[in-house]
């Protein structure tokens, strides 16, 4: 008995327990549901709030699902997405906040808010001062709908117009103002499907002469807005000028063009048109100084959020396109307007004045750019040219090239891969490029040498052949030389190009010296450009480390790298009393030269160097004679720069090198000019570059 009276008593308790818990789980709900209810019916502002923070997420679901029922009757779900995405995805609005928001009215079952907005478009900021109602049901408080929650005064019947003016892109000009980038014309291929014959055949046809793809003309003409006499554009392609095939001998790439559009013209369903687009006048001249554009990416658009670019902007994307992005691109003019039922303009909510691009006008040369260029086209190298006097650059090329004006077009697919994958590399740009200057440095190590005080330029050196090691620690390393002349003093070492003359010089002046001196004249720092350069070194590591690499350094070898342009700097301090000019590309009315380093020599050095560079072009047994001028004073150096393993090897790069200018300030039309072949080895050596040079000149000093 007392055993069965335990087993009911703990039977009750579990009861008492469980109905205990049951109990406390429906207090909890009912507070829960009381607390949860009251602020929600309690918190009209809290829903305006919510629904507005929807918009900039596009949770229009979310919105309309916050309208109250009564009002959804002549408002299909549907019908309120559509114009609510429309309207804010239509003025690409963000930003948007809610403030000052207050009680208005408040009856037994509706409240009245007033508040202010301000969110930004594509036109600008947006702000207003307006009123929403709404409305207290079981389930909280519910918006009552009305097309003024989106704008105060937006009724049903009225639309949003968005309406853009695109600015025009700034024109990029030489220094005499001719265009280098601008407003052109090329030639739109287009289809009208209804009138193609035999599709398939036509459609091959078509891709060969244009050497694209059939897929790709095949996912055109099916796009979902292509109708049967729609003009269905498929590639862009070069204008054929009537002057250019009027010529005695027009060009083979003319000819080709014009050969090529006939032939499509014949094929029933093609139509040739004129269309503006951006255009390169001096083409591979130029391409790589200048750029080019292209359409903008989701990427860009990403990284470049309220700039003012959208689906249909262009951006620079190398060159001086990109480096004067900013103020070529100019402002799109922009409206946001409210149009009643009849099209006429109700309101202004915002707008923006189109600005168009500036110009940006270059110091650059086009002739002088464009000759350049025709001389070295097929060599690997660059080539440099400024006013020595006031740092104008008036030249800067690569080659070979490549046409900026396909990057407009549109290139295909196959001639980018072309591109990438030709040895000669035509994208890289080499005037950006640090080089093994060779002998061309050696003016370079004699005025280090006289900063220093470790060289008398009169001190005979002796002769010493055409081999020379300072002793027996070299081993079997021997520093040669080309000729031997006498006496061996820094002039003719200079005019015969004496690499052994230019070893012991380095030696004398010791690697501290050598170093430092190297590093106030601009190496192993930025060069103040508006084109980034590579940085000028004479070591991979951070200091020259060996006796021999000194020695090679002194003539221009070992591990010393140049920038073109800095070398071409450094040459200006023989014309200026020893001060280094700063090179700049953006034209100035004023041309004035600005030191960029003042006393890299003194006015004393330069004049005894000034005398070997001089011998160069202008003694018989100077290595840079061909260029010399009865009509001119021309001063320079020839450079050939070898690159090999070891020294027995024999298969290895020469770079051959030239550097010239006008020694006379007097002159009309000063010049420095410095260009550079990758490999002139079995071709004539420093003596190709210095041929060309010699008639890039002869044309420069013509006109």
């Amino acid at each position: 008995m007392k055993k069965r009276r335990k087993k009911q008593s703990t039977k009750k308790s579990y009861t008492c327990r469980i109905l205990g818990l049951i109990m406390a789980i429906t207090v909890i709900a009912i507070w829960g549901g009381v607390l949860l209810k009251r602020s929600i019916t309690e918190s009209p502002e809290d829903t305006l709030v919510e629904y507005m923070n929807h918009i900039e997420k596009k949770e229009y679901e979310a919105m309309y699902a916050m309208i109250d029922s009564g009002e959804k009757a002549y408002l299909e779900k549907e019908e309120y997405i559509q114009r609510n995405s429309k309207i804010y995805e239509g003025i690409e609005v963000s930003d948007i906040k809610i403030s000052h928001i207050a009680v208005k009215e408040k009856k037994a079952d509706t409240v009245t808010l007033s508040y202010e907005t301000s969110c930004n478009t594509i036109a600008g900021t947006i702000q207003f001062d307006n009123m929403a109602e709404l409305k207290k049901t079981k389930q909280g408080y519910k918006l009552v709908w009305q097309d003024s929650l989106i704008f105060p005064d937006l009724e049903s019947d009225d639309k949003i117009s968005v309406t853009t003016s695109k600015a025009e892109r700034g024109e990029i000009l030489d220094r005499d103002g001719k265009m280098l980038a601008g407003k052109g014309v090329a030639t739109s291929v287009g289809i009208i499907p209804g009138k193609l014959e035999d599709r398939n055949v036509s459609i091959e046809k078509i891709a060969e002469l244009l050497e694209i793809d059939v897929e790709t003309i095949n996912n055109k003409l099916t796009a979902k807005w292509v109708k049967e006499d729609s003009f269905v554009p498929i590639e862009t392609i070069p204008k054929v000028e009537e002057i250019d095939l009027m010529k005695i001998q027009p060009e083979e790439k003319t000819l080709e063009e014009q050969d090529c559009q006939n032939k499509l013209l014949e094929i029933p369903g093609v139509m040739l048109s004129d269309v503006e687009v951006r255009t390169y006048e001096l083409g591979e001249a130029a391409a790589h100084l200048i750029g080019y554009v292209q359409s903008v990416t989701a990427e860009d658009l990403e990284n470049h959020p309220g700039e003012g670019y959208s689906a249909e902007s262009v951006i620079g994307r190398s060159g001086v396109e990109k480096l004067y992005e900013k103020q070529l691109k100019g402002k799109d003019g922009c409206d946001i307007k409210i149009l009643d039922s009849d099209g006429e303009v109700k309101e202004v909510l915002a707008s923006i004045f189109k600005e168009d691009g500036m110009d940006i006008r270059l110091t650059i040369d086009s002739d002088l750019q464009k000759s350049l260029y025709e001389q070295f086209k097929e060599d690997p190298g660059c080539s440099v040219a400024m006013n020595p006097y006031t740092g104008e650059v008036l030249a800067l090329v690569s080659t070979p090239s490549y046409d900026n004006n396909e990057f407009i077009r549109g290139i295909s697919s196959e001639k980018w891969t072309s591109l990438n994958e030709d040895e000669k590399k035509p994208l890289y740009n080499r005037f950006r490029q640090v080089w093994c200057p060779g002998s061309t440095f050696k003016p370079v190590v004699a005025g280090i040498g006289l900063k220093t005080g470790s060289i008398d330029p009169k001190e005979d050196f002796g002769n010493e052949g055409l081999a020379w090691q300072k002793d027996s620690s070299w081993g079997s390393y021997q520093v040669t030389t080309l000729h031997e002349y006498e006496p061996v003093i820094m002039k003719n070492a200079i005019i015969y190009s004496d690499n052994i003359y230019f070893a012991k010089a380095a030696l004398k002046i010791g690697s501290e010296n050598f170093m430092n001196t190297l590093n106030e004249i601009g190496f192993n720092q930025n060069m103040p450009f508006e084109i980034a350069m590579q940085e000028s070194t004479y070591s991979n590591t951070d200091k020259i480390e060996t006796e021999i690499q000194l020695a090679d350094s002194g003539y221009g070898q070992g591990q010393i790298l140049v920038n073109p342009l800095h070398l071409a700097s450094i040459y200006t301090s023989f014309l200026n009393e020893g001060n280094m000019i700063k090179p700049y590309l953006k034209y100035k009315e004023e041309a004035s030269g600005e030191t960029w380093i003042e006393n890299a020599f003194s006015k004393e050095n330069v004049e005894e160097i000034m005398q070997g560079v001089e011998g160069v072009v202008n003694d018989p047994e100077g290595t840079g004679y061909a260029a010399h001028r009865d009509d001119i004073l021309l001063a320079g150096k020839t450079g050939t720069a070898e690159l090999k393993a070891t020294k027995e090897d024999t298969s290895g790069k020469e770079i051959g090198w030239f550097s010239v200018f006008t020694a006379d300030k007097s002159v009309d039309k000063p010049i420095l000019l410095i260009s550079m072949v990758e490999n002139v080895k079995g071709i004539g050596g420093s003596g190709y570059v210095v041929k060309k040079d010699a008639t890039v000149l002869e044309e420069y000093f013509e006109k």
